[in-house]
């Protein structure tokens, strides 16, 4: 695994971008140039906003708003998988007749 950081260029809505990543992480920056290319064009086909910035923010935003509800059906998630531990859990020690600590 390298220290050294490496440039790479990604382009954005017909824009590159000059970065410098480590080398096992140039994988994932590509894709995330390439999933924000796209939801900033789909942003731009639109024809509501013209202007790079606003498209830019929009498409933040946006993206947040998914992290944000991926995260509620995580935890929810959590929670259901945690109440069906316990359930088991519970009728384990049910037919085990001794408590499980």
């Amino acid at each position: 695994m390298s220290t050294e950081k490496e440039p790479i260029s990604v382009t954005i809505l017909d824009r590159e971008y000059q970065f410098a990543c480590l080398p096992e992480e140039r994988a994932a920056l590509k894709e995330a140039a390439e999933l924000l290319d796209g939801r900033m064009r789909e942003i731009k086909a639109t024809g509501n906003l013209m202007a790079l910035e606003r498209i830019a923010v929009m498409t933040a935003l946006n993206m947040s708003n998914e992290l944000i509800e991926l995260r509620k059906v995580g935890v929810a998630r959590e929670e259901q998988v945690d109440r069906r531990i316990r359930m088991l859990a519970d009728e384990l020690e049910g037919a085990l007749g001794d408590p499980i600590d």
